[in-house]
């Protein structure tokens, strides 16, 4: 997309929120605010009789699936919004203007080479839902099966990838001109985003992550994830069960079905915990259309989620990091959080801890232990801007999924249990798995992924011992005695600390062994304690 073509889609977006009476929001975010004259002068409908709620829907409807999913976001945060525009971005969940069943029509028979009425014993025309991306229409398999048939957009790639280059630009600009803009790494930010929605318009790696999720939570109480159909998925179609089940956004249901809410919301913090931390692997996209409850046994409800379009992973050291931070936290160890942050590089390395830590402390010590309706995260999240500015904090892209998904979560739990108590929910998830990465067997899951490269090695040392004796001989004819007995007493240290590096290796996984299977795990101690002895022994003499 050529620089004039991106400049003439930022000035149609201008006209949008004109068309809409929006012209606040242009003075707003001063987004060319200097031509908005033009669009006085241009013909346009404008109606500001219309409650401004409404007005937003349609304008984010009608710029595109990028403002749409930015609409979807925020509608989560009743919290943060007026009840009014609330009520309106929520319709922006499942209830996108459709496109014309003709084209999903066509979309299929290209799809399977053949008419839908041939590939499937029932096709309802009537779509069940559309959203930015994607629609979707029930059906029926030729065996019986019920299921969802969920289509791309037509032309929604080329959308996306023009307003992303609008982004891109904005971005360029702000990282060049703005004082904030190394800090918070715009057009990385933008890159990270930018790969997250183009493998969402691939419905082949949704089906991969929907299977990768059902395998992740096979039998589990608390979460049921559908069927893939693979026969019947493309790129541009995905085939899966059809769940049954009330929307979490419908509390009115779900109260006169005897739902015990307080179980449902604790459950929602322990999976979303548990996908971050223990399988990391997580639905990035949990705003309420997305998100069922199966209330067939109301003491014990069950989440039934769709669409894992967007899924997120970290690294094994964010996935540490992280884990430690929350720990910190609700440990109430500031001083810990802020010597994580200097650690981790987030922050500059002259920065001075104990001011970290009091800034830390200030803004998380009045929210402590206190359930979701006593706590203002809109203030929180503010005031934590604020210290992230005052001590220069690196924005992380990576993470960005993950405050995403904490966003939606966080707004979620207001909805369904405002007295959640947030920190006693997660506290047990995260010290657990913590301890699974420390604790012994952790060491031994350790030492049994490195068996094979340990029999290897130990396959290749006799060779190795005797290429180096056949080069200490050949090299002893040139030697002069002196070198030579200094190369003998080599060799023999080498021999040594041999020894000594198999002792203390038997003596560890002996001990780990001890610790996880033995009944008296106390007896493990010493076996270790012989293992650290050998280690000490086998390091190189100066």
């Amino acid at each position: 997309m050529t620089r004039t073509r991106t400049i003439f889609r930022m000035l149609a977006i201008q006209r949008v929120l004109v068309k809409y009476g929006l012209d606040e929001f242009i003075k707003e975010t001063h987004l060319l605010r200097p031509l908005r004259f033009l669009f006085y002068l241009a013909p346009r409908r404008r109606d500001s009789s219309a409650p401004v709620g409404e007005r937003i829907r349609l304008a984010l409807e009608e710029l595109g699936p990028i403002f749409v999913k930015f609409g979807q976001a925020i509608s989560t945060r009743r919290d943060l919004l007026p009840a009014d525009i609330a009520d309106e971005l929520a319709k922006l969940q499942d209830a996108v203007p459709p496109f014309p069943v003709e084209q999903v029509l066509e979309i299929l028979n290209g799809a399977y080479g053949q008419p839908a009425e041939q590939v499937f014993e029932r096709f309802d025309v009537e779509p069940l839902a559309a959203a930015s991306i994607a629609q979707v229409h029930t059906a029926k398999l030729k065996g019986d099966a019920e299921v969802i048939v969920k289509v791309l957009r037509p032309g929604v790639q080329e959308q996306i990838e023009r307003d992303l280059a609008v982004l891109r630009m904005l971005a360029g600009l702000a990282d060049r001109y703005w004082e904030h803009g190394k800090r918070l790494r715009p057009l990385e930010v933008v890159d990270e985003y930018e790969h997250t929605i183009i493998d969402e318009l691939d419905l082949m790696r949704e089906a991969a992550n929907t299977a990768q999720l059902k395998r992740n939570f096979a039998g589990s109480e608390m979460l049921y994830v559908p069927d893939i159909y693979w026969d019947y998925c493309r790129p541009e179609v995905l085939v899966q069960e059809r769940i049954f089940g009330t929307p979490i956004s419908d509390m009115k249901s779900l109260r006169e079905a005897g739902t015990n809410i307080q179980v449902l919301a604790e459950n929602g913090v322990e999976i979303f915990f548990t996908q971050v931390f223990r399988h990391n692997f997580f639905h990035a996209d949990m705003h309420p259309g997305n998100i069922f409850v199966i209330t067939t046994d109301p003491e014990r409800p069950k989440y039934a989620a769709v669409d894992f379009g967007i899924v997120g992973t970290l690294s094994p050291e964010d996935q540490r990091y992280l884990a430690e931070n929350f720990l910190a936290f609700f440990d109430r160890n500031y001083h810990r959080i802020a010597k994580l942050h200097l650690d981790s590089g987030w922050v500059p390395p002259g920065t001075r801890i104990d001011q970290l830590e009091t800034a830390v402390r200030t803004v998380c010590e009045p929210i402590f232990n206190k359930p979701l309706a006593e706590i203002s995260f809109a203030q929180v999240l503010m005031r934590l801007f604020r210290v992230a500015q005052r001590f220069n904090v690196e924005i992380q892209p990576q993470m960005i999924l993950l405050h995403k998904t904490l966003f939606n979560i966080e707004g979620l739990g207001r909805e369904l249990y405002p007295e959640l108590d947030l920190w006693k929910t997660a506290h047990p998830v995260l010290r657990q798995w913590m301890d699974e990465q420390v604790g012994g067997r952790a060491m031994l899951k350790d030492v049994r992924e490195n068996l094979p490269q340990l029999r290897d090695a130990l396959r290749e040392l006799p060779t190795i011992l005797q290429k180096l004796g056949e080069q200490a001989s050949a090299a002893g004819s040139n030697q002069r005695p002196a070198e030579l007995s200094g190369i003998r007493k080599q060799l023999r240290e080498q021999q040594t600390q041999r020894y000594w590096l198999t002792t203390a290796a038997v003596s560890v996984l002996a001990g780990t062994l001890v610790f996880t299977l033995a009944p008296a795990p106390v007896f493990g101690w010493p076996i270790m304690a012989i293992g650290a002895v050998a280690a000490v022994a086998a390091r190189p003499r100066k």
